[in-house]
């Protein structure tokens, strides 16, 4: 059972993942922004009892939106966001079943960087045809790019001493402090 404060991000992260299903690109930015949100949201309401476990269950629910859009596509785009897609889902259930963090690094969200990448390519380069070969070309950078994010949450755990609101105050202070 979700606590009341558990209930409201909940509620928010899932309405933040709808606009991906008109907006592909645009909605997927929402709903990753919104994912964010609730390191605020938490902050501010409490009342989070496993940020983790919540986290990770309520990432369903921008995948399965970019899911949803992604089955749109045909060709190499679908078969890899489909792959993509199962992949992290299994890193999520055994990150469930041990609690174990490493695996995440193990099992990055590939997914989302894809996603967002084919939804950036559609938009501003219709006419790009992603091939097996271009797919395994850009899938290298993109992954090198998610192990980083994901060392940096869950191998090194770089952010998580910090409080949202607090680092926010102290940018704010640091830029305005050349004023």
């Amino acid at each position: 059972m979700l606590t009341g404060q558990e209930s409201v991000i909940a509620v928010v992260r899932v309405l933040g993942a709808l606009p991906v299903l008109r907006w592909q690109l645009a909605g997927a930015i929402i709903a990753i922004l919104v994912d964010f949100s609730d390191l605020f949201l938490m902050d501010w309401l409490g009342g989070v009892r496993n940020y983790q476990a919540l986290d990770k269950a309520l990432d369903l629910a921008y995948m399965a939106t970019f899911l949803v859009a992604s089955l749109r596509w045909t060709g190499v785009p679908r078969r890899v966001s489909v792959g993509l897609f199962l992949y992290r889902i299994a890193g999520d259930v055994l990150f469930e079943a041990t609690g174990w963090r490493p695996v995440l690094l193990l099992f990055p969200n590939l997914f989302e960087f894809w996603f967002v990448f084919l939804a950036a390519s559609r938009r501003f380069w219709p006419g790009y045809r992603i091939t097996g070969a271009r797919a395994a070309a850009w899938l290298l950078p993109l992954l090198a790019l998610k192990e980083f994010q994901e060392y940096a949450l869950h191998g090194a755990r770089w952010l998580d001493s910090y409080v949202a609101v607090d680092v926010v105050v102290s940018w704010w202070r640091w830029l305005t402090g050349w004023f």
